[in-house]
C-alpha cells in the first residue's frame, strides 16, 4: 500500500488539513487532563512530552496560540480553519515512534510512550501482541503504511460506532412516538 502524498490529505475550505469535529473532540479530551473544559500549556507539554520530550515552553505557547488556556471553541478556531498545506499528519505522527527514520516503529520507543502515558511497563509479550496487531502487511514490523492503515481503521471503527449509536437512538425514539 502506497502512502498518500500530502496533496492527497483531505483539505478544508481554506486548503488546510481537514479536521472533523470528532477528531477535534478527541484531541481536546486528550489534552484536557483535568476535565475542566480547558487545555493549559502545562497539560499540553505533559501530554506531548510522552511523544516529544524536548517541547519547550515557547513551543507550547506557539501551539496554544499565545494563550494561557484554550477552550474547545479556541481549539476549533485554530484547527478547523487552519491553512496548513503540504503536510501529512499521519507520517508526522509516525515520526514519534520512528525518531531514527528507519521507516519502522522502534518498539522500545513504543514501550516508553505507553509507560509515559500512564499505562505502566509493557511486558515483552504484550509488546509483541501490540506489534502483531498493528502489523498489517505481516512483515513482523510496523511501518508507516501499517500505522496509516491502523489510524484509518480506528477512525472507521469510531464512525461505525457513532452511526450504530445514532441508529439505536433513532429506533428508541421511533418506539416512543
Amino acid at each position: 500500500m502506497k502512502a498518500p502524498q500530502a496533496a492527497q490529505v483531505p483539505k478544508n475550505a481554506k486548503g488546510g488539513i481537514l479536521v472533523c469535529e470528532e477528531e477535534l473532540k478527541a484531541a481536546f479530551d486528550f489534552f484536557d487532563v483535568e476535565g475542566k473544559g480547558v487545555i493549559t500549556a502545562g497539560a499540553l507539554r505533559k501530554k506531548l512530552g510522552a511523544f516529544h520530550r524536548s517541547l519547550s515552553a515557547r513551543e507550547a505557547r506557539v501551539l496554544m496560540n499565545n494563550k494561557a488556556e484554550m477552550t474547545m471553541d479556541d481549539l476549533r478556531e485554530v484547527l478547523l480553519e487552519n491553512e496548513v498545506t503540504n503536510f501529512d499528519p499521519v507520517a508526522e505522527a509516525f515520526k514519534a515512534y520512528d525518531p531514527s527514520e528507519t521507516g519502522f516503529m522502534d518498539t522500545e520507543i513504543l514501550r516508553s510512550i505507553f509507560d509515559n502515558l500512564g499505562f505502566g511497563k509493557m511486558s515483552d509479550e504484550d509488546l509483541a501482541i501490540l506489534v502483531e496487531a498493528a502489523d498489517g502487511d505481516g512483515d513482523g514490523r510496523v511501518g508507516v503504511s501499517d500505522f496509516r492503515e491502523m489510524c484509518g481503521s480506528v477512525g472507521k471503527q469510531e464512525a461505525m460506532a457513532t452511526n450504530a449509536d445514532n441508529q439505536a437512538e433513532d429506533a428508541d425514539q421511533a418506539k416512543t412516538s
